[in-house]
This record gives C-alpha cells, sequence and structure tokens, in this order.
C-alpha cells in the first residue's frame, strides 16, 4: 500500500519511530576508550520494514538522511523518529535536489535493461535516445507511435517497455506478450497499435511484460505514454515530434 504521496512506508510507522540510542557522552569522557560509532543508517533501516542501510544517504540538511526506494524519496531524522515527505530545494539556486535524485535512480533503474529486451525503431545515426514507457491499446500511445518516423527523422531512438495499465492478466497484457512473442517485434507492435489482431503466442520464454512492469512502478509511471530522457527526466504524456525534438535541443 502506497501511502505519503506514494512513498511506501505507512505514515504510522514513520511517525512513529523510535529514537535510535547512539551514546556520545562516553566518548567525550574518555576518548581513550571511545569506540567506532555504529552506522546510523542500520538502526534506521532496521525500523523501517524492506529497506536497507544503502537505501539511505546523507541528505543537505545536517542530521536528515534521504531515504530512495525506486523514485519514492523521504527524508528521514538521524534517530529515525521524523520523517518529512516532500521535494527538497536549494533555496539559493532554485534547484529540485529531491527530483535530481529521482532522476539518477531512473537513470540507474532503465541502464539495468539492455536494449535486446526493448522494442527499438532508431534512426541510421540518432542524436538523442528516449525510453516510452508504452501501452498497446492507450489512445496517446497509438498517437506517438504512429509518429515513429518523424520522430526517427529528428534524430530521436525511441526505445519501447511495456506497461499495460491494466495490469496482469488482462487484454492489454496479453497484446503485449503477443508482441514480445512475435517473429518481428517492431512490425508486430505497429500492427498491435492500429488494433490489428496478431494471431501469435500469448506466452514465450523470458518474456520481459512483467518485468517492465514492474520497473516501471519504480520509475514513476503513473499513466502511458511516459517518456524518460537519457538524464532521467520524465515527460508523463505524449508530445509531438517537433516539440520533443525542441525540448531534447535544450538538454
Amino acid at each position: 500500500m502506497r501511502t505519503m504521496n506514494g512513498f511506501r512506508v505507512g505514515t504510522a510507522l514513520l511517525l512513529g519511530l523510535a529514537a535510535a540510542t547512539l551514546s556520545f557522552t562516553a566518548q567525550a569522557e574518555n576518548p581513550q576508550q571511545a569506540k567506532p560509532q555504529a552506522d546510523p543508517r542500520v538502526a534506521i533501516a532496521a525500523k523501517i520494514p524492506g529497506t536497507k542501510p544503502d537505501d539511505l544517504r546523507e541528505s543537505p540538511i545536517p542530521g536528515v538522511y534521504e531515504l530512495t526506494q525506486g523514485t519514492d524519496i523521504a527524508y528521514i531524522s538521524s534517530d529515525g523518529r521524523y520523517a518529512i515527505a516532500g521535494d527538497l530545494y536549494d533555496v539559493e539556486s532554485n534547484d529540485n535536489l529531491t527530483e535530481k535524485s529521482r532522476r539518477a535512480e531512473r537513470v540507474k533503474l532503465i541502464s539495468s535493461v539492455p536494449e535486446s529486451e526493448m522494442v527499438v525503431f532508431a534512426p541510421k545515426d540518432p542524436k538523442y535516445a528516449i525510453t516510452v514507457f508504452t501501452d498497446v491499446d492507450c489512445t496517446y500511445c497509438r498517437k506517438l507511435h504512429s509518429q515513429i518516423n518523424e520522430y526517427n527523422r529528428l534524430g530521436i531512438k525511441v526505445r519501447y517497455m511495456f506497461f499495460p495499465r491494466s495490469g496482469p492478466d488482462t487484454e492489454s497484457w496479453e497484446k503485449a506478450n503477443e508482441v514480445w512473442c512475435s517473429k518481428d517485434r517492431k512490425e508486430a507492435l505497429t500492427r498491435a497499435k492500429r488494433g490489428e489482431a496478431l494471431n501469435a503466442p500469448k506466452h514465450c520464454p523470458n518474456s520481459p511484460v512483467a518485468r517492465q512492469y514492474a520497473l516501471g512502478q519504480d520509475v514513476g509511471v503513473r499513466g502511458t505514454p511516459a517518456i524518460v530522457l537519457a538524464n532521467g527526466e520524465m515527460l508523463p504524456g505524449y508530445l509531438p515530434p517537433a516539440m520533443l525534438a525542441q525540448h531534447l535541443r535544450q538538454k
């Protein structure tokens, strides 16, 4: 269950975290007997189900840790007692530091998927590469794909991953599997987005549909098409080829 604006850890649990007990007094009184201080991330992680110490890192605010699970991010006090949900901004630069972390996490997650597990439409010498989480039956996904030649003409490589919005064991999910199980996946995807029946197997070895659907959830996909740029920025919706190319040139 998601709470705290999509964050996976329950509000009651986060707000009820007990303070971690790290003693500094004895070390101050007797430096010679001082012991190495425990990593506070271990104590914090132990209080939040499904959290590992590596999910936590120091934030720009002293005494506050950034907790990342996928692209869900919250901020936790170093004693594990307080949690803050929301984006963290640098007031001087007006930078959204939380969004920077989200983008870095998206890049990391998507780079773990080889292009051999995507359906890729690319020009000969691409200038840009985007990753699109797509649903075969989504109206604007179909609109985007109907202009795939124009995206390619503008130097944009389009790498598709599957995100059937209706979820597992639905018609859209089966269509995604049919595309993957087809001999020519590019042709199959084009035909499927035109509403044509493929008559391909609905199950085949190593179909990535379930993995990509789960990855999309971790990346923060809430609707399709979801366009992720090379720098991790996510554009939640369709953009015409010329507008997308202009946006990419400004990056």
